[in-house]
């Protein structure tokens, strides 16, 4: 009985110090979504905002050595060097962009809603979507498609995964169902704390749907 209760007690104090990590691991998310949001929409000067996207690749990377069995900082290494990716260009640009889908690979292996709004299915649908295809890249319509719609299953009212939903639609010359999703991107409600990355997800939704209805005049 003694032993059974000592394994009882231990088991608590496990769940408890995973509970404390995972509370502490919040702030620190927080902290790697602003400076991501700074670094994207903040920073015009492309060298400048791939070296601030560098800086919180490394940070996330940082955390992620801390917390070895945990998704997120995985994901906001992948979304930083993504951001790399574009600022940088050419097989710099793409090599990052390999690297973002490496790090998404090995977080969705270990928890496919990390974030809790569909960000690691949103992140590699944007990828597949964005980068060219064989032989130059991996590109792929197909997966982006099918990661896409996964996304939206997990957070159809988002802004990113209707955003990149959108995106991926307008790529493929669908102006209507761009539109569609462009303008759910557009009402999707505030996230606290995340209002510089609403603001300029929103901008860009707002830039893609006039495009969007350009062509279907």
């Amino acid at each position: 009985m003694i032993q059974k209760s000592l394994v009882a007690f231990g088991l608590a104090l496990s769940l408890a110090a995973g509970a404390a990590r995972a509370d502490a691991l919040d702030p620190r998310l927080d902290g790697l979504a602003r400076a991501w949001a700074h670094a994207n929409y903040e920073i015009a000067d492309k060298g400048a905002q791939g070296a601030a996207a560098a800086q919180v690749a490394a940070d996330a990377d940082a955390l992620a050595k801390q917390i070895p069995g945990r998704a997120e900082p995985l994901v906001w290494e992948a979304i930083a060097k993504a951001t790399q990716a574009g600022a940088k260009g050419g097989l710099g640009g793409l090599a990052l962009a390999k690297e973002s889908r490496s790090l998404l690979e090995r977080a969705e292996k270990i928890n496919p809603n990390a974030l809790g709004d569909g960000s690691v299915y949103t992140s590699l649908g944007s990828l597949y979507a964005q980068v060219p295809g064989f032989p130059i890249g991996f590109g792929d319509p197909a997966k982006a498609r099918s990661y896409l719609q996964k996304a939206l299953a997990a957070n159809p009212n988002g802004v990113d995964s209707n955003f990149f939903y959108g995106d991926f639609l307008m790529r493929q010359n669908d102006y209507a169902g761009a539109s569609k999703a462009l303008q759910k991107a557009l009402a999707a409600p505030p996230r606290p704390g995340r209002e510089i990355a609403d603001k300029g997800r929103k901008a860009q939704a707002s830039a893609l749907l006039s495009q969007a209805q350009a062509k279907l005049r």
